[in-house]
């Protein structure tokens, strides 16, 4: 009877060795996976906030003679709300999702 005891920790042994290694996977494609979702949850938030982006671009360089001249442009990208809540709604699920073997 013993020598199937020993039989039994080995292979218990081995079990737990697997799912080690198999929960050591599972992690970091989670951490992976909850990072991305953090970053929609975050730029969801910010979308939301802000509501649009504002950058300034050059549109047009002269230089005639010591005069250097520059048009700027003042120009704003809005962010839907949907798209913020979408975003928010999508990592919320991620955050929440669980692999299924």
């Amino acid at each position: 009877m013993s020598g199937m005891s020993g039989v039994k920790d080995v292979h218990n042994e081995l079990l737990a060795g697997r799912r080690q290694v198999r929960w050591g996977l599972e992690g970091k494609t989670m951490s992976a996976l909850k990072i991305v979702a953090i970053l929609l949850i975050v730029g969801g938030i910010i979308g939301l906030v802000y509501g649009g982006i504002t950058y300034t671009s050059t549109t047009h360089d002269t230089k005639i003679g010591p005069i250097e001249v520059s048009v700027k442009d003042k120009e704003t990208v809005n962010i839907p709300v949907w798209a913020g809540v979408g975003a928010i709604v999508v990592g919320g699920a991620l955050l929440l999702l669980r692999r299924k073997d």
